[in-house]
């Protein structure tokens, strides 16, 4: 097949544009900023989603769900939190459409609702409405909450998975009773966050706290990680916030302590979305498709056939049967491409576009040998192995390529993670090589906006696990202790 996708030296933008559509993930619809979902491209999004899914369950939460329509009077009672979203709200105004007469479809005046409704960018609000009525003592206490769900920003430059008007997403929400709780519930999940994006996902990430500019709306602190892309542009890939009491104070949700006291909840919220489809096609991918991490990969392994007669075809189908049966045991997922419409060569293509991690290539003189050709998606190469403890063998090497996908990318982002001591050398560094850039901060928000004007990097975290350390801002000459990370960002 001819795959025709423009390199990444070429144009990095329209190499990922062209790579999400040619590989079957998603694709624009006919509603503005919208995008469809493939099945292919659902697939991997469904293995993040079970994987996560079972992580968050191991740490005691469960899932519920919660409507989609928010009224509007919500958002005036948490006023940072509807100054964060305003601009991207879509409201409901009307509950009833009607024909006017001549044949077209048209709004009927007549049902325009008592209260708009906003279509959720977010659920605080609502959640915290509803916990009003499930919280009275500490004996309900904490409730740990999470949500899988679509939600709606309406965006006005749209890039598939990257930024949509509605996008997929999970959102935890949780309740406690002291402070104390709540933070440790917020380092908790960042941690989770962190070891799926690395042991999974393959994408080694920086964990972090946001400045106050760059905070969640209504949150006291946002922790983050973030990735480095292959074009040398930062990705946040996950965020968990420590709410405080804000939207406990907001929607009066109190419980009587132990003590007998009345107090309000502490509260935690935190997520990730179809973004990291975005970052996982971003950080492995080459000009000639896919690289897929064996661990989320919908098909670890692909057999394809290469045959002239039906009696060779019937003894591959033999054998294959038996290496399918030995890979589902070992629980790695098959694919057996038999297909009479395409060629070899085609399917090879195909398979390399989409990223299978493992192709098993068997003939006819392999059957006589007792051999395959076994070629690997991360590197490129392949070789003829034995067909005996073949399934063996597969098992290791996707054990091989998840590590060497990881550490090809943390190879990469510590080749563009520079540390400069001046703002010429900063916008040096920035406008070359790009990357992650660590340099102090005199920690205002006026220096970091002027920062972002003037060069289109903004801070993306303040590391967890940055030293103290004496310098001088880069920008104003102003005392700094702590580094920051700044990069261009997605």
């Amino acid at each position: 097949m001819s795959k025709g996708i423009t390199s990444r030296a070429e144009d990095y933008s329209q190499w990922y544009n062209e790579l999400v559509i040619k590989a079957d993930l998603a694709e624009n619809s006919a509603v503005r900023g919208c995008m469809v979902i493939k099945p292919y491209g659902y697939a991997i999004w469904e293995r993040m989603q079970a994987i996560l899914d079972k992580r968050f369950k191991e740490t005691g939460h469960s899932n519920a769900y919660f409507p989609l329509f928010i009224p509007k009077s919500f958002f005036s009672k948490e006023a940072a939190h509807v100054e964060g979203f305003a601009t991207e709200c879509a409201v409901v105004t009307h509950y009833r459409l009607k024909n006017d007469g001549t044949g077209k479809i048209v709004v009927d005046e007549d049902a325009k609702l008592e209260e708009e409704l906003i279509v959720r960018p977010t659920s605080e609000t609502i959640i915290w409405n509803t916990y009003r009525g499930w919280i009275e003592s500490y004996r309900d206490l904490p409730i740990l909450v999470n949500q899988w769900a679509n939600v709606v920003r309406w965006e006005m430059r749209t890039r598939l998975f990257l930024r949509t008007a509605e996008f997929l997403w999970q959102e935890g929400h949780t309740a406690h009773a002291t402070r104390e709780e709540a933070i440790e519930e917020t380092e908790r999940m960042l941690d989770v966050y962190a070891e799926f994006a690395e042991n999974i996902l393959a994408v080694p990430v920086v964990r972090g706290r946001k400045t106050e500019n760059e905070r969640f709306a209504g949150a006291l602190d946002t922790y983050c990680i973030e990735a480095l892309m292959q074009d040398g542009k930062a990705l946040q890939a996950g965020t968990s916030h420590f709410l405080g009491q804000n939207f406990a104070k907001a929607f009066d949700v109190k419980f009587t302590s132990k003590e007998g006291k009345l107090e309000h909840v502490w509260a935690t919220s935190w997520g990730v979305s179809t973004r990291l489809m975005g970052a996982l096609i971003m950080a492995h991918s080459d000009d000639q498709g896919l690289v897929l991490p064996p661990k989320l990969a919908p098909i670890q392994v692909v057999i394809v056939p290469i045959f002239k007669t039906e009696e060779e075809k019937a003894q591959i189908d033999a054998f294959v049967n038996q290496l399918t049966n030995e890979l589902k045991i070992k629980d790695i997922s098959v694919k057996y491409d038999d297909r009479d419409t395409q060629r070899p060569g085609f399917k090879f293509a195909e398979w390399e576009l989409k990223g299978v991690p493992v192709r098993v290539a068997v003939g006819a003189r392999d059957m006589q040998n007792g051999t395959v050709e076994l070629a690997r998606r991360d590197t490129q190469t392949k070789e003829t192995v034995a067909q005996e403890g073949l399934a063996g063998n597969i098992e290791q090497l996707l054990h091989e390529i998840q590590e060497n996908i990881y550490q090809k990318a943390l190879n990469f982002r510590t080749s563009h993670f520079t540390e400069v001591n001046s703002y010429d050398e900063f916008k040096e560094v920035l406008e070359g090589k790009g990357g992650f850039i660590s340099c102090h901060w005199d920690g205002t928000t006026e220096t970091e906006k002027r920062v972002k004007e003037e060069t289109k990097a903004t801070i993306r975290c303040i590391p967890l696990d940055a030293k103290e350390e004496e310098g001088v801002c880069i920008f104003t000459g102003k005392p700094s202790n702590r580094r920051v990370l700044f990069a261009k960002a997605y």
